[in-house]
């Protein structure tokens, strides 16, 4: 098992410097070969309109207005993570439902053209309005409030999913989605996680899609209530007899996993930060493991990467424009190994950066973050 030590991570305005630019990073370039298929990640799900209340004291107390300090809008939902793997260089496609209405229409743009996400298996639907959730962010924490409704039952999810790498998906307990069996037979390598189990079943048979599943990423209280294992480490061990790979998020303590395949467990701490938004922090660890997966790295270095762009994503407000990408990366490595008293074990646990974070930048950078409202552009 590999173990590591605690890295002290660095706020964001210390990251940002003007003048440097995004590079265009692709972490499977060596790997790519005539014949692949067109895309990296294939992924569907619901996308949302995110809008988030920042800069507030403390949770809204009853029978009272609180006012924010700031405000944000952006796509959620699967676009969390559909964003979080496009800017890590991954060749993303997504198949979700868009309203017709102005906030799917920022959605879809969002994501197209300012992500470069293929949105072809996607369409707008007619008559429906697209989902909301509003998000209050305070104390490192947040609370939200949903609304919407299920696309009408002809807008289904297509069939016959596009050959891609890798796919990810949300098990829902009871329930099997054909596409994951489908991508799976096509060689697809299905990645996914799961939400809360509102039944209280907490049965892995009811995740009967597990079996197509090369790895699974629950959090620690859903691997130990799926496993009956009082510890998270001995619940991802147990997850092995039911798919290959199995990481279990440990919170503030990081993250452990283990590979059935080769026999390598490995755990690696959380980066010590402050956390101003949770927001869309699984999806991203998700996508960076992903993307470590793809692309061959040692478990122990996926789990790092994992983490370390979870860490980045939650000192931003907002859950998709939070999602780092390889500038974000970049300047945090360089800038963490200037940093005095750090832990050179911790340091050595991400060596492996050095061989892909950019020394030249040649993109704007920070990335667009949210805005205050839609189709705001703010003075000229």
């Amino acid at each position: 098992m590999t173990s590591s030590h605690t890295l002290i991570g660095e706020e964001p305005e210390h990251l940002t410097r003007a003048g440097h630019r995004q590079a265009q990073v692709d972490p499977l370039a060596a790997r790519r070969a005539p014949g692949d298929p067109p895309w990296d990640v294939y992924l569907t799900g619901t996308v949302f309109l995110d809008i988030i209340f920042t800069g507030l004291d403390s949770a809204p107390v009853r029978g009272t207005e609180s006012w924010a300090r700031g405000m944000g809008s952006s796509p959620g939902g699967v676009a969390n993570m559909a964003s979080a793997l496009a800017r890590l260089g991954l060749r993303t496609s997504l198949a979700a439902a868009f309203g017709d209405d102005h906030y799917g229409e920022y959605c879809w743009d969002a994501l197209e053209q300012g992500e470069g996400i293929d949105l072809t298996p996607s369409r707008t639907v007619p008559g429906w309005h697209s989902p909301v959730t509003v998000s209050m962010a305070y104390e490192g924490e947040r609370t939200m409030v949903s609304h919407g409704h299920e696309p009408p039952p002809e807008e289904p999810a297509p069939d016959c999913p596009p050959r891609a790498r890798a796919a990810v998906a949300s098990l829902t307990p009871g329930r099997r989605a054909p596409w994951i069996a489908q991508a799976a037979r096509g060689g697809t390598r299905i990645f996914a996680d799961v939400g809360w189990d509102e039944t209280g079943a907490w049965d892995l048979a009811g995740l009967s899609d597990l079996e197509h599943c090369e790895a699974f990423l629950p959090n620690a209280e859903e691997a130990k209530r799926y496993t009956g294992a009082d510890c998270p480490r001995l619940a991802a061990h147990a997850l092995t007899e039911y798919v290959p790979v199995a990481v279990v998020t440990l919170g503030s303590e990081g993250a452990y996993a283990v590979d059935r395949r080769t026999g390598e467990a490995a755990e690696v701490p959380a980066i010590a930060v402050r956390a101003l938004d949770p927001t869309g922090a699984g999806d991203v660890f998700v996508a960076g493991f992903v993307t470590g997966s793809l692309a061959g790295w040692p478990l122990a270095d996926r789990l790092a990467f994992a983490g370390l762009t979870a860490a980045l994503s939650v000192q931003e407000f907002g859950g998709s424009l939070s999602a780092p990408g390889w500038s974000e990366i970049g300047a945090w490595w360089r800038r963490v190994q200037s940093l005095p008293a750090q832990d050179p074990m911790a340091l050595q646990r991400y060596a492996f950066l050095d061989q892909l974070v950019p020394e030249e930048l040649d993109r704007p950078w920070p990335l667009r973050r949210a805005v205050p409202t839609i189709g705001f552009r703010g003075p000229s």
